[in-house]
């Protein structure tokens, strides 16, 4: 503290001005802590169970402030929540409970219900779990907290004393705040109506079923343990103004130096579907190329290898249709491991693929090619409008090579020729594809000097445009065509 805490023993020590605090000293509780000194401004180290961390906790950002009349005159110092983001920690924390509850029944030389296991199956599990501390600040006291209330005792901890005036306002660790609520609430609303929440889709497999007596045991240890033994950490900055808070939130989320996506995918071992392409895809070799954190740039010297970045974004659309694969889910996963494992098994058998000067060799080398498969897969497997047998048409014109990858292959550059041209090499194929009006059509560049054709970086645009061409080199249902 700013003033230090004189060296005696198991006495109440009280700072203020003429022993006038500057708040009002109703419901104080006293708190270990641990005393720090951060780039020379005194804080607080607190840890709090995760429910009393957030009833004695408030975010500034303009919605709560505005909700909340007490606070109506408070300053503005924080983000707008995400609620994206907040469910992604929430299912985040709920899989850390079923991790601390295992922990707990091996402690006490028990095992898991089979129950436990399945439902834990399902949410996901993961070699360990932690939730960083979060940084807050008490508006309520003098600057470096020169009039709180502090204990010394004789073993060496010391003490602090905060009342209900002493709110923690969150600097940094609002979406943290935000799940914890969000977990509490959606075990409560287990617990009292013993039916699996419609709204808060912490387990969308449940969602609106009743939840059987066995179920309900493992959801009521649950709850236990999160409201028992759950604690978070919590460095308490001490009078800080909204104009420090500001400045600290902006200093906290903008000099640390983000993890590139290729080495990241590569740690995480939480996500099934990265989980999928450890086991699968590398270990067992069903992906008959290696995967690497950085992508080869140099075509020349390439070694048939993909980046692990551009592997899982073809992944995420080929099990989930999407951009990513934040919202996987172990058992969907699960269930579609054998369709995953026939799409890579028959990319992997395309001429050229995963080979030296790959890229070279195939235009199947390049990412934004695999995404345009991995969409037909999904959309004619597990779209609205699937059909097996159209499926079966598309792998029979892979394997027997009807479907050329090669870049001397025309179709691709179809931009590149002129209307007219396009008509007589390509008759029909503009009713394949969207029109030129609506949207990005650069799609890339067939350069004669190496005979090579280059997609471009937009693959969000260019990869739906490739599945049209290929629809049309098979003869597959126009997709333009298809009723909704």
């Amino acid at each position: 503290m700013d003033t230090q805490i004189p060296n005696t023993e198991d006495v109440t020590i009280q700072y203020g001005l003429s022993g006038d605090l500057t708040f009002d000293a109703s419901g104080e509780k006293e708190f270990t802590l641990l005393n720090g000194h951060n780039l020379g401004n005194s804080t607080l180290m607190l840890c709090l169970p995760m429910r009393e961390f957030y009833d004695r906790s408030f975010v500034a950002n303009q919605q709560n402030l505005n909700e909340a009349a007490l606070f109506r005159n408070e300053a503005v110092a924080q983000r707008k929540l995400d609620p994206a983001h907040t469910l992604g920690l929430a299912k985040y924390i709920l899989k850390g409970l079923f991790a601390s509850l295992r922990s707990f029944y091996s402690q006490k030389g028990g095992t898991p219900s089979t129950k436990f296991d399945e439902i834990n199956q399902t949410i996901g599990r993961q070699p360990y779990m932690s939730l960083q501390p979060i940084v807050a600040n008490i508006r309520a006291c003098r600057s470096g907290g020169a009039d709180l209330k502090f204990k010394r005792h004789s073993d060496g901890k010391v003490s602090v004393f905060l009342t209900n005036a002493h709110v923690l306002w969150v600097i940094d660790g609002q979406h943290r705040r935000e799940a914890m609520h969000m977990v509490s609430e959606f075990l409560q609303d287990i617990a009292l109506k013993q039916v699996y929440p419609k709204k808060l889709l912490l387990y969308p497999e449940g969602a609106g079923l009743d939840v059987e007596p066995a179920e309900l045991a493992v959801w009521n240890d649950i709850n236990q343990i999160a409201r028992a033994s759950t604690t978070v950490m919590v460095e308490v900055h001490l009078g800080l103004n909204a104009e420090q808070e500001r400045q600290l939130f902006f200093d906290l989320n903008n000099y640390a130096k983000k993890v590139d996506s290729g080495l990241a995918y590569n740690f995480d071992q939480s996500n099934p579907i990265n989980l999928y392409i450890k086991k699968n895809l590398e270990e067992d070799k069903v992906l008959k190329a290696n995967l690497v954190d950085k992508d080869k740039i140099d075509w020349d010297h390439h070694d048939g290898s993909f980046s692990r970045k551009d592997i899982v974004a073809v992944n995420a659309i080929l099990f989930l249709n999407k951009t990513n694969i934040k919202t996987a889910s172990p058992a969907r996963v699960k269930e579609l491991e054998a369709f995953a494992d026939n799409f890579w098994k028959i990319v992997s058998d395309i001429p050229g693929f995963g080979e030296p000067s790959a890229k070279k060799i195939t235009v199947s080398a390049q990412p934004v090619v695999l995404k345009a498969l991995a969409k037909l897969f999904n959309q004619l497997q597990l779209g609205k409008n699937k059909d097996a047998s159209t499926l079966q048409k598309l792998i029979e014109g892979i394997r027997t090579r009807k479907l050329d990858f090669s870049h001397a292959n025309k179709v691709w550059r179809y931009y590149q020729f002129d209307p007219l041209e396009r008509d007589k090499e390509f008759s029909g194929l503009s009713d394949y594809l969207a029109g030129e009006d609506e949207g990005n059509r650069d799609i890339g560049m067939f350069n004669a000097a190496d005979s090579v054709m280059r997609f471009g970086a937009k693959h969000n645009d260019i990869y739906p445009i490739i599945g049209d061409m290929i629809r049309w080199i098979l003869d597959l249902p126009n997709r333009h065509l298809v009723k909704p």
